[in-house]
């Protein structure tokens, strides 16, 4: 979650069900406020948003044989420094 960013007040209309919903789940203490869960809510929607836009953007790529060619390059040239930080890591 981004609590390191400056809140800036905003207006959103919900369905009053939910909300009296939402406000259920603060008296009862499962969540700590209805803030909360619609920021932490907003915040996983662009996230999953952004990932998906991302892994269409990759798949795309994939079918470009130049991209693809690059990409090989780009690891052929780091696999000597990829196998000497991996035997410095620690097994699991």
């Amino acid at each position: 979650m981004v609590l390191s960013s400056k809140l800036k007040k905003a207006t959103f209309a919900l369905p009053e069900s939910l909300l009296n919903r939402l406000r259920t789940l603060v008296e009862t203490e499962r969540v700590t406020s209805v803030n909360a869960v619609v920021r932490e809510a907003v915040e996983k929607y662009v996230t999953d948003f952004e990932r998906e836009s991302f892994r269409k953007t990759m798949a795309e790529a994939a079918k470009d044989p130049e991209f693809m060619w690059d990409l090989g390059d780009t690891d052929r040239a780091f696999q000597h420094a990829d196998a000497e930080t991996a035997k410095r890591m620690p097994q699991w």
